[in-house]
């Protein structure tokens, strides 16, 4: 069972309890126990565990005997089993809760063209571990980094022509994800529409020249074609 820290986490049994059933959970491979249920007595007791780790977090369920974990932290990751008729077991494996990733840009000026740019955009995210990190437009994977054991900040780059609303980022564990979706309000690099209008006026500047640079060479050719002419006459 994979949960986060600060959650409540129920371990249930699944069945009723019987009149004459008595229940004991335990934590840990030392099998310490952290609750007991007598049904005949209707006797519902917690413990604190070891360290007192499960001081006023343990909750039991007077129907089904099950047991809820409020407020869990990695303290509590370990092996619970709880002995009935038939012993269940519970691994739990509680994991820090996910940062939100912070988006940073900057604006990338092309050496070749004094109008022409392009953003890069870093994805940052601090103290994780066990993680991916990935850059989305809309659904579409872009790129992903992930990190495994060590507690550690993680970047993740992208270089895009403009900014627009479909580019996100996220950290996410298997079971999980937290999501930063790109606000180009925020951000000082370029817009898409931006882009859109100054290539229109490009594009039209480059049909004026061109249409005026065919219009010189049909004179040029019309010059050439009539001068032949007058000379034979």
């Amino acid at each position: 069972m994979l949960v986060i820290e600060g959650d409540s986490v129920t371990l249930h049994t699944d069945t009723e309890l019987q009149k004459d059933d008595v229940i004991m959970w335990q934590f840990g491979d030392e099998k310490t126990p952290i609750a007991t249920i007598n049904s005949g007595t209707r006797s519902f007791s917690t413990s604190d565990g070891p360290g007192a780790r499960f001081r006023d977090r343990l909750k039991l369920d007077d129907q089904t005997g099950s047991l809820t974990i409020t407020n869990i932290t990695a303290e509590h990751s370990g092996l619970y089993q709880v002995r009935r008729k038939i012993i269940y077991r519970f691994s739990v494996t509680v994991y820090a809760c996910l940062p939100v990733p912070v988006i940073s840009s900057s604006t990338l000026q092309n050496p070749s063209s004094s109008s022409s740019s392009s953003c890069s955009l870093l994805c940052s995210v601090g103290n994780v571990s066990h993680v991916t990190l990935s850059w989305y437009k809309g659904n579409s994977l872009l790129s992903s980094i992930s990190v495994s054991d060590l507690s550690i900040s993680l970047s993740l780059p992208l270089d895009i022509k403009c900014l627009d609303d479909s580019y996100s980022c996220v950290v996410a564990y298997s079971f999980t994800n937290r999501t930063t979706h790109l606000n180009n309000t925020q951000h000082s690099c370029p817009t898409c529409s931006d882009c859109v209008h100054r290539c229109g006026v490009t594009e039209a500047v480059i049909r004026l020249v061109i249409s005026a640079l065919v219009g010189v060479a049909t004179v040029v050719v019309l010059a050439y074609d009539i001068r032949p002419r007058k000379e034979e006459k």
